[in-house]
């Protein structure tokens, strides 16, 4: 049975080059494009390369938005960086935040022993306090954690 799949799998993969022909593209006097597996009789066509290309791992557009040396005021220039050295920082600050709430949250769910400190005083809380920290925890996750 694994020779019948790995014999089908090979001609699969063989067939799909083996069948890829040439494809024809030309014009007629009209103005109309043709597309054909075989060129025109005294017409002049162009063969259209009908390969897959593979991933190379580059994005197949590239990013349009100007970057700091394609702007030609300086002045926004710098308003840009600013700007996205500032967006850089409040998403730093929101992954810190992401990640020490959700330690505290399984130190929460991990310890039916949670002590808190009010006013210098060192309490146990109630298991009712506990879940309800527990559910103010994870709704803080799901609206600022992805």
């Amino acid at each position: 049975m694994r020779r019948m799949i790995l014999a089908t799998s090979l001609l699969l993969a063989i067939s799909s080059t083996a069948m890829a022909s040439q494809v024809y593209k030309w014009v007629d006097a009209q103005g109309v494009t043709h597309f054909g597996a075989q060129p025109p009789q005294g017409q002049q066509s162009t063969t259209i390369n009908t390969a897959v290309p593979t991933p190379s791992g580059k994005p197949a557009v590239e990013d349009p938005a100007p970057t700091f040396n394609d702007i030609a005021d300086p002045e926004q220039a710098e308003i840009d960086k600013k700007v996205k050295q500032e967006v850089a920082a409040k998403e730093a600050e929101r992954k810190q935040y992401c990640t020490d709430v959700r330690t505290s949250l399984a130190q929460i769910e991990n310890n039916p022993r949670v002590r808190i400190e009010i006013d210098g005083e060192v309490r146990r809380i109630t298991e009712e306090e506990r879940q309800q920290r527990i559910a103010e925890t994870k709704k803080a996750i799901s609206e600022n954690c992805q």
